[in-house]
């Protein structure tokens, strides 16, 4: 017998052999293929480092208006940003215009990319931020984080809605200033200098913007939670407000105002728990004391209840009598 014998195959039995091979080195070029090593974890979670001036990417805020910020949309792309381990930084603070800033400013201010990203393609596709409200719809911005720009955010006049012209002219010397930034003249709320301080028991939300690090919701919260005990007894109470920043103690003050108390032995149950200081249990026990002892004459009483810990009754102190 000869030897080819022995790997003789019929030609139907090629044919199923063949196409076996062609199968198999498919899927072996498949699996090379997906093989393919992917950036390290280092080149992923490397920071961004913002265009220099003179690159491919226009300055949104050189045309100082539309033309400016279409040109620099247009060359702001994925490849925007080159990658530097040694380029973070911690956001800075400074005024800015959304509609006209560029994204080294924008980068500065502690944004990501892909946000500075957004920003970009939505001022190209004709979008426009007429209020400060406007910018908290960016896609990933948190509360904190808005809430922390929204001070330092200056809508130039170009871009206001028009209603504004019309809403008279005490607003306009009372809350607004003018200042500069890179992207040109705009209005923004004067802040105050070091040693100037605004009084904390009698001051309105126009007043309290003027103060570094307060924008119009902390102003607003500031007021609201001043309605709701009665005036402040102590700068530290600001810090009862979630995220205030405590920056901003050195320029407030508490002199002038007065302290409105509440007399526990006339108010309703209701009435006593609109108190930030009287839970709803504390609010009841009060009401269960007086109808089995009758009048409180002091906290003392009511230190006796387990609803009324020490800490309690010292809270309470300054806002009650009889």
């Amino acid at each position: 017998m000869r030897l080819r014998e022995f790997f003789y195959i019929e030609k139907s039995d090629r044919s199923v052999l063949v196409v076996l091979i062609v199968v198999a080195l498919a899927v072996l070029g498949l699996f090379q293929l997906l093989d393919q090593p992917g950036p390290t974890t280092a080149e992923a979670e490397a920071p961004p480092t913002p265009l220099k001036e003179g690159s491919v990417m226009g300055d949104g805020a050189s045309g100082g208006g539309f033309d400016g910020r279409r040109e620099g949309a247009q060359g702001f792309g994925r490849q925007a940003f080159r990658y530097d381990a040694g380029a973070a930084a911690a956001p800075e603070r400074f005024a800015f215009d959304p509609n006209t800033a560029d994204s080294t400013q924008l980068l500065r201010l502690g944004l990501r990319p892909w946000q500075v990203r957004n920003i970009y393609r939505y001022r190209q596709r004709g979008g426009i931020y007429r209020r400060k409200q406007d910018f908290a719809r960016l896609y990933g911005l948190t509360q904190k984080e808005y809430r922390e720009l929204e001070p330092y955010i200056s809508i130039a006049d170009d871009y206001r809605p028009a209603a504004e012209l019309f809403a008279g002219e005490q607003e306009v010397a009372g809350e607004r200033g003018t200042g500069t930034t890179d992207g040109g003249a705009v209005e923004w709320t004067p802040k105050l200098k070091e040693g100037e301080r605004v009084a904390l028991n009698v001051a309105d939300t126009a007043e309290l913007k003027r103060v570094p690090g307060i924008g119009s919701y902390f102003a607003r919260q500031i007021v609201r939670y001043r309605q709701q005990l009665g005036g402040f007894v102590s700068k530290e109470q600001l810090a009862e407000i979630e995220n205030f920043p405590v920056a901003a103690l050195p320029y407030l003050d508490l002199a002038g105002g007065s302290i409105q108390r509440m007399n526990l032995n006339k108010m309703s149950l209701g009435e006593l728990r609109r108190h930030p200081y009287v839970s709803f249990y504390q609010a009841r026990a009060i009401i269960d004391y007086r109808r089995l002892h009758g009048p409180l004459h002091s906290l003392d009483e009511l230190s006796l209840l387990p609803e009324f810990p020490p800490e309690a009754i010292r809270r309470l102190q300054p806002y009650v009598e009889f």
